[in-house]
């Protein structure tokens, strides 16, 4: 991949992750916890979001690797018993994200359906309005997984009963494992490139 696709690459997870926690932070206010804009991270600005492993060495291993690019930013911090209705709002809360990324992918697509090819310039908009509409496509289905801490585990917690909920959840420290191991067996590359490949030819122009 040549290095400015590769910066753009990156250019656009940041944003796309920035968007992906702000909404998280967004919701949560929106249920009784101010915990995130307390903490100064109900914010675009992409520094207080950044993890270095989920936001920098991920992305640009997947670019080297050429598999589908996933990332994540430090998770926003969200206190559920501020909630309104705690196991409800938990599932809105991890949707928010996702949600998010599926909204900026539509925009995305607006755009490359009204915009005309008509020189270099144009013709690179235009491949990077496609770049980060498949990005954010990738990014609402990858934490969409239902393993913890990425959202799916949130949205399946909050159908579960209390205390199982609870042992789910505790599974958090080891999701990441459970991750690179999946992306490692190039599991979760076919679940990206099925389930985000359909949802991006049904955008796309």
């Amino acid at each position: 991949m040549a290095l400015s696709t590769a910066l753009m690459t990156v250019f656009l997870l940041l944003f796309s992750v920035v968007a992906h926690e702000y909404a998280h932070g967004w919701m949560a206010e929106k249920c009784g916890d101010d915990t995130a804009r307390a903490m100064g991270r109900l914010t675009f600005n992409p520094l207080p979001h950044i993890d270095i492993i989920g936001s920098i060495v991920l992305p640009m291993a997947c670019i080297m690797l050429g598999t589908p690019v996933i990332a994540w930013a430090k998770p926003v911090p969200v206190d559920p018993n501020r909630f309104n209705n705690p196991r409800m709002d938990i599932v809105k809360v991890g949707l928010a994200g996702p949600v998010a990324n599926i909204v900026v992918a539509v925009a995305f697509s607006l755009v490359l359906w009204v915009l005309p090819i008509r020189d270099s310039i144009t013709k690179l908009l235009y491949e990077t309005f496609n770049m980060g509409l498949y990005i954010n496509l990738i990014l609402a289905v990858f934490n969409m997984l239902p393993i913890p801490p990425l959202d799916g585990s949130k949205v399946v917690s909050g159908f579960l009963p209390y205390n199982l909920a609870m042992r789910y959840l505790s599974l958090e420290q080891y999701g990441f494992i459970a991750v690179f191991a999946m992306l490692y067996l190039g599991w979760i590359n076919t679940y990206l490139t099925v389930t985000a490949g359909f949802l991006y030819r049904l955008l796309v122009p």
